[in-house]
């Protein structure tokens, strides 16, 4: 797996990597303590040193990506994980890397960003770029809804993920409209995570049950 996805992880490595390169050029406009947090408005609630910011995180995350590659690839049904999730899996941890550093050095300078406007639109994306994926995902141990009842059930397995596919794609889109409009919170991105989760739970245990008889 590491030299079928060889290419893609040194680019999405890099990728991972351009805070760092831009923290160093803007280093000396860095103040000593950089926001490191924000609330669900966009208003940091906690600090970290300019060096925590520069290179800890982008490192921290990058470190995350190789691990998700890793754990993938001691999967006993790798070959299930398609190289479209696969892609998007290793994408995931690079994007939010470049987001983190553009809120990050942007608060630090004293941009003001919409981030109660703009998070719940860029959640909402990836809610919707992750359902898409959804019923791609073939039965394995690392990508995916891993539940009992998938993991011994291929056809609970497909059936669940398409399930969810739709639920995601519908809950992202609401998620990035209401996040436009303005009318996103915290208390709401939980109830409707927690509802898409549970959601294909419940779905997924039906299925179980109507089968077992």
């Amino acid at each position: 797996m590491l030299k079928r996805y060889g290419r893609l992880m040194i680019a999405t490595s890099l990728v991972s990597l351009l805070p760092t390169i831009a923290g160093l050029i803007l280093w000396n406009r860095l103040p000593e303590q950089v926001p490191i947090h924000f609330d669900f408005e966009g208003n940091p609630d906690n600090y970290g040193s300019r060096a925590f910011a520069v290179f800890f995180i982008p490192l921290f995350l990058l470190a995350m990506q190789w691990l998700c590659l890793l754990i993938t690839r001691t999967d006993p049904k790798r070959r299930n994980v398609s190289p479209k999730v696969m892609t998007l899996v290793l994408w995931i941890c690079p994007l939010i890397s470049v987001l983190v550093g553009v809120i990050m050095y942007a608060s630090a300078l004293g941009a003001q960003l919409a981030l109660g406007r703009i998070m719940p639109v860029l959640f909402g994306l990836l809610f919707v770029a992750i359902g898409n994926y959804l019923p791609k995902c073939k039965q394995n141990y690392t990508v995916g809804i891993k539940l009992p009842w998938t993991l011994n059930d291929e056809e609970n397995w497909n059936r669940t993920h398409r399930f969810a596919g739709y639920v995601w794609t519908i809950g992202g889109i609401v998620l990035a409209i209401t996040g436009l409009a303005g009318m996103s919170n915290s208390a709401f991105l939980m109830i409707l995570l927690l509802g898409m989760v549970l959601s294909a739970g419940v779905y997924s245990y039906v299925l179980y049950r109507k089968k077992c008889g």
